[in-house]
């Protein structure tokens, strides 16, 4: 029955998505043998927190643009969506120069709450502008079902990324500081050849148009509380252990937590791919459809909590041999992540249907409620158990945030969850 889901797109786009996802996941996980030799545990604290403050900076500066010209992208008859994406373009030029004069004025604060170099501060913005240029791309080469060009574009990045980082790391002795760099190049290079695809192809038409701005700040906006979510979970983890543990407790839990999202690279990759599709049969509201992927979805539940379990085991053997002698504590930290990216999986199965029916702002208030959740547990965790505390945090606000999404996902948008438990088909 399961099979029968997949037709030959699905399952051909994706193998591609998920052969290229871990094609370019396996380039910086290859350079963990060497960046764990040339940097400290406090080096990799320091990256930590350039990562942490590019995602926190994310949903103000792309306002989750790239998923409003997806979702936008289906309704073509009603809308230029080429004149779309140049506004929403607009929006982020705007959105970037409001961030970044705001970073400038309170550097010295930033600087001392995240304990990261105020002289770089600027990297952050750059990271950040360029990351969401890139996603605009990538998401309209997803919503036009080409996985080739989204993963070729994906490898040659994180590639670039890789070859700039030891260049400036091993060679050239810049620690964290060449690895910082390398992201930031690499990342400001293709968002200029973002740029210029998108120009060619002819995917930017400019013209101003007040309505396609104000709904992409309706759609967006709303979004905020909800992005800053994810981002609250990803960060409070690290924040916590600088403050309270130290940074140098930070990089070994990073290298971990880095281990821990293979299982997130996995979902991510099949949900590039299911999207389009899922919401392709949404449209056509058929129940027997419905049936068949309530039962995928089931069985999807399943499989990637077994992953997480696996890769949880597994990763105390692989990693004694993988990394410097000064992170081989990061591998107790692999199976909470692993299971708290399960959940996150989970999540993303069913938050979909919510994005669908455009109702984000019932999401934002519930995001944001398990982000602050987040907080306290974080902080009792940490205090209680030390840095492990913040990976089992993490386990449970994923868990506890997809069953809550999951719960409203099913109000928002009807399908047939208990028929198929019942055996009611």
């Amino acid at each position: 029955m399961i099979s029968k889901l997949f037709n030959n797109s699905l399952a051909k786009n994706t193998g591609i998505y998920t052969l290229t996802s871990i094609l370019n996941s396996a380039i910086p996980f290859f350079m963990l043998p060497i960046l764990t030799r040339y940097l400290t545990p406090e080096d990799y604290g320091i990256v930590s927190m350039f990562t942490l403050l590019a995602t926190f900076i994310a949903p103000f500066i792309g306002l989750s643009l790239n998923g409003a010209i997806a979702r936008q992208y289906y309704d073509q008859e009603k809308i230029n969506i080429w004149e779309y994406v140049s506004n929403s373009i607009l929006i982020l030029i705007v959105n970037t120069l409001i961030v970044g004069t705001l970073f400038y004025m309170f550097s010295s604060y930033i600087s001392q709450l995240v304990s990261f170099p105020s002289k770089l501060l600027w990297t952050v913005i750059v990271f950040s502008f360029s990351q969401v240029i890139c996603s605009i791309l990538l998401s309209l080469l997803q919503v036009q079902k080409k996985p080739l060009a989204y993963g070729a574009f994906n490898i040659m990045n994180t590639s670039l990324n890789m070859i700039i980082s030891i260049i400036l790391v091993v060679f050239l002795g810049w620690t964290y500081t060449g690895r910082i760099y390398g992201m930031v190049l690499s990342f400001s290079i293709f968002g200029i050849i973002a740029l210029i695809i998108l120009i060619r192809k002819k995917w930017i038409v400019f013209n101003i148009r007040k309505d396609y701005i104000k709904h992409a700040l309706m759609f967006g906006v709303p979004l905020i509380p909800h992005a800053l979510s994810g981002t609250i979970i990803s960060m409070t983890d690290r924040f916590f252990i600088t403050s309270m543990v130290g940074l140098a407790a930070t990089g070994v839990y990073t290298v971990g937590y880095q281990v821990g999202t293979i299982i997130n690279l996995l979902s991510a990759s099949f949900n590039n791919a299911y999207v389009p599709w899922l919401y392709e049969r949404l449209k056509q509201n058929h129940y027997a459809t419905k049936i068949k992927i309530v039962k995928f979805t089931y069985a999807y539940f399943l499989g990637i909590l077994i992953l997480a379990i696996v890769l949880g085991i597994s990763a105390p053997i692989f990693l004694k041999v993988l990394l410097g002698k000064a992170f081989n504590d990061s591998s107790i930290y692999v199976i909470w992540v692993a299971l708290g990216y399960a959940f996150n999986g989970m999540y993303l199965m069913v938050v979909n249907y919510i994005f669908y029916e455009q109702k984000n702002s019932f999401l934002a208030m519930v995001t944001f409620a398990t982000a602050i959740l987040n907080v306290i547990l974080n902080y009792f965790f940490i205090k209680e158990f030390g840095a492990i505390g913040a990976a089992q945090a993490t386990t449970v606000i994923f868990a506890t945030k997809f069953i809550v999404v999951w719960t409203l996902s099913a109000k928002v948008h009807k399908m047939p969850w208990k028929d198929v438990l019942l055996k009611r088909n």
